[in-house]
């Protein structure tokens, strides 16, 4: 295909197939643009990783065609990989306020606010970036100053929802700009990327406005301390506790750091209104008497680090619980996460402690900021798209999203399920998905980005499962004998102490080994080392059913 030919691509580079790490690209010709920088938090299986990014080899091996970075909202899935890519391509980020606000902590965190190019916009913004015009629509979702994105390319008007519900009577009055969505629809557009992290869900999100009924009904029936764990990000929860305690005269405490990170940023920037001294330091909490004070703290995923965790175990520093306070967990847990969750709830009880938990349908504490089946159809039917690409969920949510278009109008062979690392290219209009880019996860670990792959964790998995033995051994350089050892040091594996016979066996099967290496006249290490590892190996084995690591260390004297 000729160069002169236009061309328009979409690329994603995270957040399909996955719940996390977003990030997503328009290109049109030389210019491209990105779309969010997620991170996700890892599982089990990565063991020692703190954070997964999206892998950018793409946008690095195109570095000069990359216009800028804009962000859609502010939750950790969007953002929480900026300082990370920032560090290995800098370019300007566009965000609205409390979006930018939320990310110059991060970028001061990493010593990198500076050196970043931050541009803040909002609903009624309109950019250039390289050949696209971009525009902007105000969504509702769990945070505020959320946006969906329009680019208006030659080729069509491509519009990215990002993370939305359509909250009728939205905490902030930050409405949902449905008349705006209904325009873009109305004036074409080629292709809709929609979020899909409701779509199995029936029906319509309840509103904001309903928890916060519930925990004004809460707070009145209390006695003793309030707890009250919820998303750190959800500033409309946030200020519907705030409202809570001034009608039920209590003071507010923060614990856990995000907690106190957003809340410094959201009533800085005005997203937050709390009367002038209803906020108190963690360590005056005994001060006051109990049924004066409400905690806000961070941990409703079941984070063992987290505050909420400390609470019930009782470890934590400033603050217990005790019998007759009420705990609220305003989230639901995140797949994955309940185990974790249902222990922290059980310490609780343990304590004598009332638990207000479960999923938010029964106790009302709770709604999702995500769009469910008939709001998505309602986005569908607003922007009357040519081509649909459900993203944002995993595999089975852009299935159910693929099922809701169709039931919407939109033809079947235009829609795309795509992984990431997949490109839907558009020329003359017309789209193929026949193209990958590199993909995959970008390990972060302590300061490291990206060196720890899969053989380091393989390695971890063996220790953590099996453990170490490590042989030391001492040969003279001038006639290759054993001058002393082998010593034997085990990590993991079994109790020394216990395993006497067994110790003694590897230690006459290692002497047997470097005899017989010996008695062939062999002096490369390489080959020791290897017949160490497999003789012993296998006799451990065969007596114990384990594997664990084995590292001859061989010095010459």
């Amino acid at each position: 295909m000729g160069s002169n030919q236009d061309k328009l691509s979409i690329i994603a580079l995270g957040g399909v197939n996955e719940i996390g790490k977003n990030m997503y690209v328009i290109q049109y010709n030389d210019d491209i643009v990105i779309i969010d920088c997620g991170a996700k938090f890892p599982d089990e299986s990565l063991l020692g990783i703190d954070l997964i990014i999206p892998d950018i080899s793409y946008l690095l091996e195109n570095r000069d065609k990359v216009r800028g970075l804009v962000i859609t909202h502010g939750h950790e899935d969007h953002i929480g990989g900026i300082p990370y890519i920032i560090k290995q391509l800098n370019m300007p980020i566009y965000a609205t306020r409390l979006t930018l606000g939320l990310i110059k902590g991060k970028l001061k965190e990493h010593g990198l606010l500076n050196t970043t190019t931050l541009h803040e916009i909002d609903a009624n913004s309109s950019l250039i970036l390289g050949a696209i015009p971009l525009s902007f629509f105000r969504t509702n979702h769990s945070i505020p100053d959320c946006l969906g994105i329009v680019f208006d390319t030659p080729q069509g008007t491509v519009v990215h929802t990002g993370d939305f519900k359509f909250d009728l009577t939205p905490v902030n009055e930050q409405y949902a700009d449905i008349h705006k969505m209904a325009a873009i629809g109305q004036n074409g557009v080629l292709a809709l990327l929609s979020e899909s992290t409701n779509a199995e869900r029936p029906g319509f999100t309840p509103s904001e406005r309903f928890v916060g009924d519930h925990i004004e009904e809460a707070f009145a029936k209390a006695t003793g301390k309030i707890f009250l764990s919820t998303f750190a990000s959800n500033v409309n929860r946030l200020q519907q506790v705030i409202v809570a305690a001034e009608k039920t005269n209590r003071r507010i405490a923060l614990l856990g750091r995000s907690m106190v990170n957003v809340v410094d940023i959201a009533v800085s920037l005005g997203y937050l209104r709390m009367p002038p001294d209803m906020l108190i330091e963690a360590q005056d909490v005994n001060r006051y008497s109990p049924d004066e004070l409400v905690i806000l703290c961070t941990g409703s995923q079941g984070e063992p680090m987290a505050a909420l965790a400390r609470l019930a175990s009782g470890t934590h520093r400033q603050v217990e619980v005790s019998p007759g306070d009420t705990v609220i967990l305003a989230a639901t847990p995140i797949p994955g996460n309940e185990r974790n969750v249902s222990r922290i709830v059980d310490n609780l009880f343990a304590r004598g402690v009332k638990v207000i938990y479960g999923s938010g349908s029964v106790t009302g504490m709770h709604v999702s900021g995500h769009a469910s089946q008939e709001e998505l159809k309602l986005m569908l039917t607003l922007m009357k798209p040519k081509y649909f690409i459900p993203i944002h969920g995993e595999y089975r949510m852009l299935h159910q999203h693929r099922l809701l278009a169709e039931a919407v109008g939109v033809d079947s062979d235009n829609i795309f399920i795509i992984n990431n690392g997949e490109v839907v290219d558009f020329i003359s209009s017309k789209a193929r998905k026949e193209r990958h880019v590199p993909n995959g996860n970008t390990l972060v670990d302590g300061l490291g980005i990206g060196d720890v792959g899969h053989i380091v964790l393989r390695d971890r998995k063996v220790l953590s499962e099996d453990g170490i033995l490590i042989f030391v051994l001492t040969l003279s350089k001038s006639d290759g004998k054993v001058v002393s050892g082998p010593d034997i040091i085990s990590r993991g594996f079994v109790y020394v102490k216990e395993s006497e016979g067994l110790m003694e066996d590897v230690h006459r099967i290692a002497l047997t080994t470097i005899t017989q290496l010996q008695d062939a006249k062999t002096n490369q290490w390489g080959l020791y080392k290897q017949a160490l590892k497999e003789a012993i190996g296998k006799y451990l084995y065969t007596q114990t059913k384990r594997r664990p690591m084995i590292l001859p260390i061989i010095i010459q004297v």
